[in-house]
């Protein structure tokens, strides 16, 4: 895994706080993205997603089936740690392992 921390990190030893697991807006919370993500890894995941919301908006707009835009958003959210296993109870080699399985699924979808 590639990464700027200084030590790695396991699920027993996590600290982070309720305010860096949670977003919370209009009284919702949200999961936030694995702050450990590499910033390439981060950015093609938000780029996948980002198309893929936009492939949901075009597909409802035309009257068809969006399923498949939405398996790009849920992909790219489970891979930024938003969806599936809390990033926080995962250790370092089982976020690494989330996120390259997700990109790896999200660009067999572009070929």
């Amino acid at each position: 895994m590639t990464g700027s921390r200084a030590a790695p990190r396991n699920a027993e030893d996590d600290s982070t706080t309720d305010d860096e697991r949670w977003l919370v807006l209009d009284r919702r919370r949200w999961r936030r993205q694995d702050p450990t993500l590499p910033p390439e890894v981060a950015h093609r995941l938000l780029s996948h997603l980002g198309r893929g919301r936009s492939a949901v908006r075009a597909l409802k707009k035309a009257g068809q089936d969006p399923a498949p835009a939405r398996e790009r958003v849920g992909l790219a959210k489970h891979g930024l740690g938003e969806r599936g296993t809390p990033w926080w109870e995962q250790d370092d080699a089982e976020r690494c392992r989330r996120w390259a399985t997700a990109l790896a699924r999200l660009d067999e979808l572009d070929d």
